[in-house]
Protein backbone atom coordinates (compact mmCIF):
# COMPACT_ATOMS: atom_id res chain seq x y z
CA UNK A 1 0.00 0.00 0.00
CA UNK A 2 2.01 3.08 -1.47
CA UNK A 3 1.30 6.63 0.50
CA UNK A 4 2.38 9.51 -1.23
CA UNK A 5 3.87 12.26 1.20
CA UNK A 6 3.53 16.29 -0.56
CA UNK A 7 5.38 18.73 1.29
CA UNK A 8 4.53 22.38 0.17
CA UNK A 9 4.65 26.00 1.13
CA UNK A 10 1.74 27.02 2.14
CA UNK A 11 -0.65 29.07 0.19
CA UNK A 12 -3.07 26.63 -1.14
CA UNK A 13 -6.89 26.59 0.02
CA UNK A 14 -8.11 22.72 1.29
CA UNK A 15 -10.09 22.63 -1.85
CA UNK A 16 -6.94 22.76 -4.04
CA UNK A 17 -5.30 20.42 -1.51
CA UNK A 18 -7.73 17.47 -1.80
CA UNK A 19 -7.95 17.72 -6.12
CA UNK A 20 -4.34 17.16 -5.82
CA UNK A 21 -4.47 14.51 -3.51
CA UNK A 22 -6.67 12.55 -4.99
CA UNK A 23 -5.84 13.35 -8.72
CA UNK A 24 -2.15 11.97 -7.23
CA UNK A 25 -4.13 9.16 -5.52
CA UNK A 26 -5.81 8.10 -8.96
CA UNK A 27 -2.13 8.41 -10.81
CA UNK A 28 0.00 6.29 -8.63
CA UNK A 29 -2.92 3.51 -8.63
CA UNK A 30 -2.97 3.46 -12.46
CA UNK A 31 0.91 3.57 -12.85
CA UNK A 32 1.05 0.55 -10.26
CA UNK A 33 -2.36 -1.39 -11.86
CA UNK A 34 -3.94 -1.27 -8.05
CA UNK A 35 -7.26 0.04 -6.63
CA UNK A 36 -6.98 3.61 -5.56
CA UNK A 37 -7.97 2.38 -1.83
CA UNK A 38 -4.65 0.84 -1.37
CA UNK A 39 -3.15 4.81 -1.99
CA UNK A 40 -3.50 7.22 0.62
CA UNK A 41 -1.94 10.77 0.26
CA UNK A 42 -1.03 13.42 2.92
CA UNK A 43 -0.16 17.07 2.50
CA UNK A 44 1.95 18.98 4.81
CA UNK A 45 2.91 22.57 4.33
CA UNK A 46 6.41 23.91 5.16
CA UNK A 47 7.37 27.60 6.25
CA UNK A 48 9.60 28.65 3.45
CA UNK A 49 11.98 29.83 6.37
CA UNK A 50 11.90 25.82 7.38
CA UNK A 51 12.10 24.49 3.52
CA UNK A 52 15.72 23.52 3.67
CA UNK A 53 15.83 22.39 6.93
CA UNK A 54 12.55 19.86 6.47
CA UNK A 55 13.88 18.74 3.13
CA UNK A 56 17.57 17.32 4.75
CA UNK A 57 15.04 14.45 6.42
CA UNK A 58 15.68 12.74 2.96
CA UNK A 59 17.97 11.00 2.33
CA UNK A 60 20.25 10.95 -1.28
CA UNK A 61 19.13 7.53 -2.04
CA UNK A 62 15.50 8.05 -1.82
CA UNK A 63 15.19 11.30 -3.36
CA UNK A 64 14.71 10.64 -6.76
CA UNK A 65 13.47 13.68 -8.22
CA UNK A 66 15.43 17.11 -6.48
CA UNK A 67 14.18 20.50 -7.53
CA UNK A 68 15.36 22.34 -10.32
CA UNK A 69 16.07 18.84 -12.10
Amino acid sequence: MPHIAITMIPGRDMETKQMLARKTQAFIASELRIDCKFVSVSIQDIQPENWEQNMEQFPEDILFVKPGV
